[in-house]
């Protein structure tokens, strides 16, 4: 998964993959919060360090398709600050997530009696994705109920692991299956004649 390098068109929805397919979407009221517990510092590609941690929040938009889980920020205001401030400001910004479904590690749906149902969930980080081990995404809708996106992510989901173990089981079947060859020719045949001695049907001279 990769943190603001998600493809966008001119309306901010996501650049489909090759054979990509969109399961459903949300196209407003998105609270995302990303967690991310130690990030390497500014500019580093370790996938770990003393950047420190990092937690991130934003509204937008999210979107299932049977391959990624993708959010998209709203567009904000623009910011009258400029400088250092401003800078600092876009190194900690949440504008785009995408998340591969076999990256998504575990999931738990809440429902408390004291305020909005919420998703969370554990992301394996992917190199050069800018997050570390550990990180997490906690989801709630503003105006919607969250019970059927919820169910379609984790059928989802589940049917995108095991589509990458059976095509993992098939790589390696591939690769442990031998060499072929063919047979070795003799060099030296029988001859009565002109005609081989082991001729086949219907063998005229």
């Amino acid at each position: 998964m990769a943190l603001n390098w998600t493809m966008l068109t001119n309306n901010r929805t996501p650049v489909p993959l090759q054979n990509e397919m969109t399961i459903t979407s949300v196209d407003a009221g998105v609270d995302l919060t990303l967690s991310i517990p130690d990030t390497p510092p500014a500019g580093s590609s370790q996938s770990g360090g003393s950047g420190g941690a990092r937690k991130l929040r934003a509204m937008g938009k999210i979107w299932l398709t049977d391959q990624r889980l993708l959010f998209a920020s709203s567009p904000a205001p623009p910011s009258i600050n400029s400088g250092s401030s401003s800078a600092s400001s876009a190194q900690n910004n949440l504008d785009t997530l995408t998340i591969p479904l076999p990256s998504i590690l575990s999931t738990k749906f809440e429902q408390p009696t004291f305020g909005s149902n919420y998703l969370t969930f554990e992301i394996k980080p992917s190199p050069e994705g800018e997050l570390t081990e550990g990180t997490s995404a906690l989801i709630r809708f503003k105006d919607r109920a969250m019970f059927e996106f919820v169910s379609l992510l984790e059928k989802t989901r589940e049917r995108a692991i095991y589509m990458r173990r059976q095509q993992m089981m098939e790589d390696e079947a591939e690769e442990g299956l031998p060499s072929y060859s063919l047979p070795t020719q003799s060099s030296s045949v029988t001859m009565v004649g002109s005609v081989p001695v082991e001729n086949p049907p219907g063998y005229e001279l």
